[in-house]
């Protein structure tokens, strides 16, 4: 089955989700009926009884779409010891999207500064830390946490970073100016 934006399925065994906006850990029962309305970056939103909530991809077998989530991880050496790709950076922070919002985080300006410094510790380890500044649509949302994490996740595949810290912070507070051209078109604001 592939996946059908707006149509409705059955929820093959219980899953677990996170309610939005909130966050709220949930299981959605076996057999319950939910519309995906979202298949982006590394999870599906669904709505339920009229409530969104986020499924993992590796969860996505309760949907019944196994061997068709969102692409897959690229594993790279985490210990190696050269430079690290800004774009690269870039790239897989815009795998990262809001749950509610069609729209990656980095093109919705919510992505405030990315520096990478390089590690050389008395260790053998030796790599590069990105530190990242960032922000959300609204400050009390409890998918904070959730897309913090994302963003730790995904630049922790690119190539040559070893530790990467996420802060997140509301000042300045995130507003519509923030978005790239590109956002705003996609979600009709031109």
């Amino acid at each position: 089955m592939g996946v059908h934006i707006g149509e409705t399925c059955d929820v093959l065994r219980d899953c677990e989700a996170l309610l939005i906006p909130m966050g709220t850990p949930i299981t959605i029962p076996e057999g319950s009926q939910v519309m995906i309305t979202q298949a982006l970056g590394n999870s599906y939103t669904v709505n339920i009884n009229g409530n969104l909530a986020r499924i993992e991809s590796s969860n996505a077998d309760a949907l019944g779409l196994e061997g068709e989530t969102v692409p897959a991880k690229v594993e790279t050496d985490k210990t190696a010891d050269g430079p690290v790709d800004e774009d690269a950076l870039w790239a897989a922070m815009s795998q990262c999207f809001d749950p509610e919002i069609p729209v990656n985080i980095v093109d919705l300006g919510l992505i405030y500064h990315c520096d990478i410094t390089p590690v050389d510790t008395a260790s053998i380890e030796s790599g590069n830390r990105v530190d990242v500044v960032m922000t959300l649509t609204a400050p009390g949302c409890g998918m904070g946490p959730v897309l913090v994490e994302d963003v730790r996740a995904r630049l922790l595949e690119v190539a040559n970073v070893t530790d990467v810290e996420v802060e997140l912070v509301f000042d300045p507070p995130w507003d519509r100016a923030m978005m790239s051209d590109e956002a705003k078109l996609q979600l009709g604001m031109f």
